[in-house]
């Protein structure tokens, strides 16, 4: 199968997978103890309201029924009206989406560069002490929460020694530039507006950091296991027969193949990454959607949340598209048991 037919394939079994998601969250959505049209209005709201705002949203009719009428509105470019925000639930997409795509953004380029380069210096110092500090920090990130991290940034950065912001997107009066992307480093770049870049840059380093650690010293791990068993390997010792420098062994020929088994776990960590930075936003007072997506589970808007879920479904199956045509680059032989 040539690779044009297998993407083909993986989008067209997407779609199954994002609609059999959009049922599962809508139906859970609904059967959740609570009201959503009492939890809008209020305790006090008189009930003809409510029924009034029940009857809006279609929750009066079977769960059958609401789901065809919630469909037909993703079909067409409506995703409903939030009950928090009182507006269309695509223009809050479209303005809390951007924060956290910069924040996943960076996060991904920290686990992408530091995983490999830990994994890469504990393999070629295994047994050292360099690869014992390695391994104690990979242990330690492994096993403490991002949040935990993020609780002890803002204390030491926003409180014992604050030489980088730790709160908000933007510093105080510091406006943000025209929005083209809705990403504030990537607008203020396309505007020449290099003091903004600067600012907006500092402040997503530390939160970015915090959801970035976990997974990498996870991926370390796997690169340095995937190294050190490859290191043994017939067609390393022949190289090193050859004369080949050490260098270029470690690079070309060791490395690229012991990132196949931590592409995979690597882009089903970067996928997650959205749904995890909800509590590293609300930490950093981040404006993003996992901020978002949170508030509206905990008053139940009930459009928000299908919305919001939808969209870290759509994210989590084009990232591991990715991932799979990256492992494919990486090792030929791997075409899915040879279907490719």
């Amino acid at each position: 199968m040539k690779l044009h037919s297998y993407l083909l394939r993986r989008l067209l079994l997407s779609i199954f997978v994002l609609v059999g998601l959009s049922i599962v969250i809508f139906i859970i959505a609904r059967v959740v103890p609570g009201d959503p049209a009492r939890m809008a209005l209020g305790p006090r709201a008189p009930q003809f309201a409510v029924d009034e705002l029940r009857k809006e949203m279609h929750l009066d009719k079977p769960l059958v029924t609401q789901y065809c009428y919630w469909i037909k509105g993703v079909a067409s470019g409506d995703l409903g009206r939030s009950l928090v925000t009182k507006r269309g639930v695509l223009e809050d997409i479209k303005e809390f989406l951007p924060a956290t795509m910069e924040l996943v953004m960076l996060s991904a380029i920290f686990v992408v560069v530091f995983s490999i380069l830990f994994g890469a210096l504990a393999a070629r110092y295994r047994d050292t002490w360099v690869d014992s500090v390695i391994r104690i920090m990979a242990y330690t990130g492994v096993a403490v929460p991002s949040f935990v991290v993020a609780v002890l940034f803002v204390l030491i950065f926003g409180y014992i020694w604050p030489v980088i912001p730790a709160l908000g997107r933007l510093g105080p009066g510091v406006q943000p530039p025209g929005a083209i992307t809705g990403l504030i480093t990537v607008d203020s770049l396309l505007t020449g507006n290099l003091t903004v870049f600067w600012d907006a840059l500092k402040h997503l380093f530390l939160p970015a950091l915090a959801l970035a650690i976990g997974p990498i010293f996870q991926e370390a791990r796997i690169i340095r296991a995937a190294m050190t068993d490859n290191m043994g390997k017939d067609y390393l010792v022949a190289a090193r027969g050859y004369g080949i420098p050490g260098h270029i062994i470690m690079g070309k020929y060791l490395l690229k193949p012991s990132l196949i088994p931590a592409v995979s776990v690597m882009g089903l960590d970067i996928a997650s990454l959205m749904g995890n930075a909800f509590l590293v936003e609300v930490i950093f007072n981040w404006p993003g959607i996992s901020r978002y997506g949170m508030e509206a589970m905990l008053r139940k808007d009930l459009n928000a949340i299908s919305s919001v879920i939808i969209v870290f479904g759509l994210i989590f199956v084009l990232v591991n598209i990715l991932v799979d045509l990256i492992v494919a680059y990486l090792d030929p032989r791997i075409r899915l048991g040879g279907k490719i």
